[in-house]
């Protein structure tokens, strides 16, 4: 196998598996009402509370308030919907660099960059709606994890730009301006 077929085939694999973990978070959050009622009934059935009370608290509130926004405010968790759309979205995204990474790398330096911005939108967000630090910092956790295999795929892609010397192997040729004559 050829250094570049074999660059190809290892950023492909990463793209698969950050592609895969992207739509499993965002599918989670079409049934968050359901997701919870398993979690709260996991959590006593193992005796968690005995060991992380404040986690057990905190899934009992947050439970507590989601079926209450199911039963009188349903339409509140219409944003959730979008949420998850919005993960399946970006996941379909990813097929550019699957397919042509090197002319796509954009959409991994974005991907990058929305990594990244997870960590203020956390740190702001998190006290202005009353999140306990301990959860916000699992939430950042999503950006920290998010962000190694794209910053592998990058490198990967910048070596395969330079072994191949740009988009599919091709150097791309800008003609020059052309001047007229006297």
């Amino acid at each position: 196998m050829s250094d570049r077929a074999a660059l190809l085939k290892g950023i492909r694999a990463w793209l698969v598996f950050f592609v895969v973990c992207l739509v499993l978070s965002g599918a989670t959050a079409f049934p968050l009402v359901h997701e919870l009622r398993w979690t709260e009934e996991a959590l006593r059935s193992l005796s968690v509370g005995d060991h992380l009370p404040a986690l057990t608290e905190w899934i009992a509130r947050v439970r507590a308030g989601l079926d209450e926004a199911d039963a009188e405010y349903p339409f509140l968790l219409y944003g959730t919907d979008w949420l998850a759309f919005a993960h399946l979205v970006i996941a379909v995204a990813f097929y550019g660099p699957y397919r042509d990474p090197v002319r796509n790398i954009w959409i991994i330096e974005f991907g990058m960059i929305a990594c990244a911005g997870i960590i203020p939108l956390a740190l702001i967000c998190g006290p202005i709606r009353d999140i306990p630090f301990w959860w916000t910092v699992i939430d950042m956790s999503f950006g920290i994890f998010g962000v190694i295999p794209l910053y592998v795929v990058r490198r990967r892609i910048k070596r395969l730009e330079a072994l191949t010397g740009g988009w599919d192997g091709e150097k791309t040729v800008i003609p020059a301006a052309s001047t007229p004559s006297p």
